[in-house]
């Protein structure tokens, strides 16, 4: 008889609404990755290594998240300003987010939201990885350029 009432409850607590920071560590998650692949053939070892961890980036003061932010591959680029009173105004490639704001390390605004993201790249285990600061956007509908599909954007930091 419990069994039910538990499953129930394990149920309930997914449909609740994810707070900004769930949301941020969802986004995050979705651009960490860790790749490690030994190939032996004919006495030849190759190896590959790739690990990026991502993390949300919490800042105190809202106007620590203004900037602009650039996918150099795509030639996309989002614009935060943020005002002395806290109201955010944010462009993507000239076009205005319309209601734009920042809560919990997650831009929104109508259609859009992304996370502040720190990135550790590394190459090797032994790499001590370069880290760059951005904006990760999870996209509705996969972008094609240069033969590859994107279906999320890493917009780092230029300025």
């Amino acid at each position: 008889m419990r069994t039910p009432a538990a499953a129930l409850l394990i149920v309930s607590c997914f449909a609740v609404p994810l707070s900004s920071q769930s949301t941020a560590q969802q986004i995050a998650a979705s651009f960490t990755k860790h790749k490690h692949v030994v190939k032996e053939k004919q006495g030849v070892r190759r190896e590959k290594y790739r690990d990026v961890q991502s993390e949300p980036t919490l800042r105190q003061d809202v106007q620590d998240y203004a900037g602009v932010y650039e996918v150099d591959e795509l030639e996309y680029v989002i614009v935060v300003e943020v005002t002395d009173n806290g109201s955010v105004r944010a462009t993507s490639n000239g076009r205005e987010l319309k209601n734009a704001r920042i809560e919990g390390g997650v831009l929104k605004a109508e259609g859009f939201e992304g996370a502040f993201l720190t990135r550790t790249d590394r190459d090797s285990p032994n790499d001590p990885g370069a880290v760059s600061y951005g904006l990760g956007v999870l996209l509705d509908t996969p972008v094609e350029f240069g033969g590859n599909t994107y279906d999320k954007l890493f917009y780092q930091l230029k300025r």
